[in-house]
């Protein structure tokens, strides 16, 4: 008799079942099992072996699932580390790794159908016959142009698609064409165009004609390092690159290079904000190559990706966010991460929390494929990595295509109020720049880090503030939907006319959000198009594609937004950059407070003057003489990055130590007590001074659930494994305590 160990998506470990008689199976394929009294679920078969489990009843697995295995040996290996490494169980990895129709649950195994995975129909445009000539083309275009000049503007669109973005029979995706439906089907009618719809990746086949942009002298200098880096055995390499380098170039021409080879790449992103551009530039290079991958498609677009790279014979590019790191590309031979210091890479919410730019350079060791880490301002951790031999570095220090680097202005904002200079919340420097720009027909970016229009309401008589009764946290006001909400649990309240505490009427709203932000500007620039780009705008993809397409093509002049505009967007025609408030980012309580405020205010700063005409970015502060300030006026990352390593080096932070943080969490107060102190006790046991706290975070509640956290600090040098066996060895004895057990204990390992 045969018994498999099968992982089931759920914090638990293992499970042993009995394999049926004359069934075949292999490790990794999914199977249909029933645990507990109700469900049947979708499990992985992890381990065949013939030891029988040591208890009465051992349920058989029910039918297996697909055809072939949805995990192949390099990915079982990857995921158990990730497991051993953050501290999580492969059920915690299964669940967040695999699409959730990949992994159905149900009563029963009638429920388990593999007919939703469709293939993926699409529309594609292409010239009819004789007009495939382009002088044929032309002399058509000459003689309707007076007449129909929109249908000639989309007939030269079609003709001018690079070779790299057409399938095998010279068509194009639909999607990628920015012509009007009715201009269209008028072109159809008349003969010009034909448009076939058929799978999306059905024109596979081939020798792949690839056109990336041809690399400048300096961009070749860096591809030639990075080749060489690579060829010495260097798994991983650092791309340093000031903003507008045209890092995404030299990223096409490795890219282009592992295609043309048969190879998979996959290229990951910090958020879905910044997919959508990246994607639309990726495919008109690498046409039906690429597959776009993240959180906001459809569970079913997800599933159908998931299934579709089951079956692929390699030459995929997958552009995506951090999940992207556990889909199946067999034939994976090149990681590329872009803006790889952003924090979004780590999750921080669910198990298991990984940093998915970590668990890259892993990937790649496993695989032996290569990794490109891409920043114009690389996390400390990465910069300590290159210097220390263990990642190949790289640095451009010009824009692509002689472009200028901006002019940056700091704008003293107490010395703005003191003397006059200050409306609203824009000093004049600022007003200036934006009124010079928008006469020049120039377009203007303002980025403040917070969203709504206040981030609280306060009584000028008393101080009350108005709180969320579930979270330690103010309501911020948002104006537009007239509710004050909480940004931690999603409550909502109406505006408060009086103050509850003294009567005074109508609480002031203090301090301002992107909301306010976009109001002020219509009072300063009325005749000023203005789009906002925040969560609150955002709520779904085509919302966000059509605020930056807005944007992009022009029908804005000015765009207000949160972090959401620092991601590597590239708009030509933005020529002033505002940062409103950097006091908000240097006066953070974290040591990482003063690099990722240079991060932020780089970023932003970079979208400015992209072209040869340059730019202006104007930085709104209380702190003029910052050090943080001083370099990122002057550039100066170097400054920056030796500056910090030195104090972290002193106080023994990353990258000189790993740091990991249990956060305990009950709605018992002082049952969360008695477990945090109980458990510190134990750790300092075993770990001595490394251990700090318990101390209640910032936001000590949030949905009406207390929390305390214990921070552990482990040398670099020290063995890792060592420090996660004895840990577990604390939360094991933790949890044989009967009142303590019922406390919900979240591991984060390499917390950022």
């Amino acid at each position: 008799m045969m018994y498999a160990d099968i992982v089931l998506p759920l914090a638990q470990p293992a499970y042993s079942f009995a394999v049926p008689d004359g069934e075949e199976l292999r490790c990794g394929d999914a199977v249909a099992v029933q645990f507990g009294p109700r469900f049947i679920y979708t499990g992985i078969v992890w381990r065949l072996h013939a030891v029988r489990p040591d208890f009465k009843r051992v349920k058989s697995i029910g039918r297996r699932l697909y055809d072939v295995p949805l995990l192949d040996e390099r990915q079982m290996r990857f995921w158990e580390w990730v497991a051993d490494y953050y501290m999580c169980t492969l059920g915690e990895v299964m669940r967040m790794a695999l699409p959730s129709m990949a992994k159905p649950r149900g009563a029963s195994e009638a429920e388990f159908s593999a007919e939703v995975f469709r293939p993926r129909m699409e529309q594609y445009v292409a010239l009819s016959g004789r007009w495939r000539d382009a002088g044929a083309l032309a002399a058509e275009c000459d003689r309707i142009r007076r007449r129909a000049p929109r249908r000639c503007d989309a007939l030269e669109t079609i003709a001018s698609f690079g070779d790299g973005g057409r399938d095998m029979d010279g068509a194009v995706p639909r999607r990628l064409l920015d012509i009007d439906g009715p201009i269209l089907a008028a072109l159809r009618k008349a003969g010009y165009v034909e448009v076939t719809e058929r799978e999306r990746h059905a024109e596979r086949g081939g020798v792949p004609r690839f056109a990336p942009p041809r690399l400048t002298e300096e961009q070749s200098r860096v591809a030639a390092e990075i080749r060489a880096s690579w060829a010495s055995g260097m798994t991983a390499h650092l791309l340093r690159g000031v903003t507008g380098s045209g890092k995404t170039e030299i990223y096409m021409d490795f890219i282009a290079e592992t295609l043309s080879a048969g190879g998979d790449v996959l290229m990951l992103v910090p958020e879905i904000a910044f997919t959508a551009q990246l994607v639309e530039r990726m495919e008109r290079v690498f046409g039906s190559r690429v597959t776009a991958y993240h959180s906001k498609l459809t569970v079913l677009r997800r599933t159908e990706t998931y299934m579709r790279l089951l079956h692929s014979e390699g030459g995929e590019l997958v552009v995506g966010t951090r999940s992207a790191l556990f889909l199946p590309l067999r034939r994976l031979r090149l990681v590329v991460v872009d803006e790889e210091h952003d924090a979004s890479y780590k999750q921080g919410d669910t198990a298991p929390r990984y940093n998915a730019r970590d668990c890259a350079v892993v990937l790649a060791s496993m695989t032996g494929c290569h990794v490109l880490l891409g920043s114009a301002t690389p996390s400390l951790e990465s910069y300590a990595n290159a210097l220390w031999g263990k990642y190949g570095y790289s640095v451009i220090e010009e824009r692509y295509g002689g472009a200028r680097q901006p002019g940056i202005i700091v704008s003293d904002t107490m010395r703005a109020v003191k003397r006059g200079e200050r409306r609203s919340h824009f000093n004049m420097e600022l007003i200036r720049a934006m009124e010079q720009a928008l006469g020049r027909g120039e377009q203007v970016m303002l980025f403040q880090n917070r969203r709504g229009f206040s981030p609280f309401v306060s009584c000028r008589e008393c101080g009350w503030t108005m709180r969320c009764p579930h979270c330690n946290v103010t309501l911020s006001l948002h104006k537009s939907s007239g509710r004050m909400e909480c940004h931690y649990c999603g409550y909502t309240a109406p505006v408060p006319r009086v103050c509850p505490q003294c009567g005074t009427a109508d609480p002031a709203p203090m301090g301002f959000g992107t909301e306010r932000v976009e109001e002020c500007i219509a009072d300063l620039f009325p005749e000023a198009r203005v789009s906002r780009l925040d969560r609150d705008t955002s709520t779904s993809e085509s919302a966000y594609n059509r605020i930056i397409k807005d944007f992009e093509s022009g029908r804005s002049d000015i765009l207000v937004g949160t972090q959401m505009i620092t991601k590597g967007f590239d708009f030509g025609h933005v020529s002033v950059v505002g940062i409103l408030n950097a006091d908000n980012l240097l006066n953070s309580p974290d040591f990482r407070s003063s690099e990722r405020a240079f991060q932020l205010m780089t970023q932003v700063a970079g979208r400015a003057g992209r072209r040869e005409t340059g730019g202006t970015v104007v930085i709104q502060t209380s702190e003029p003489d910052n050090p943080v300030v001083r370099w990122v006026a002057a550039g100066d990352y170097e400054a920056m990055a030796r500056s910090e390593l030195t104090e972290r080096h002193t106080f023994s932070y990353p990258p000189y130590s790993r740091l990991v943080r249990l956060t305990l969490r009950d709605r018992d107060t002082a049952r969360l007590r008695e477990g945090a102190l109980w458990l510190a006790a134990a750790l300092r046991e075993r770990f001595g001074r490394r251990v700090f706290g318990p101390v209640a975070p910032p936001v000590d509640r949030v949905r009406g659930v207390f929390i305390i956290q214990i921070m552990l600090k482990i040398e670099s040098g020290r063995p890792v494994s060592r420090a996660r066996e004895l840990l577990r060895g604390c939360l094991k004895d933790m949890s044989a305590e009967e009142r303590l057990r019922q406390i919900n204990i979240a591991v984060d390992v390499d917390v950022q």
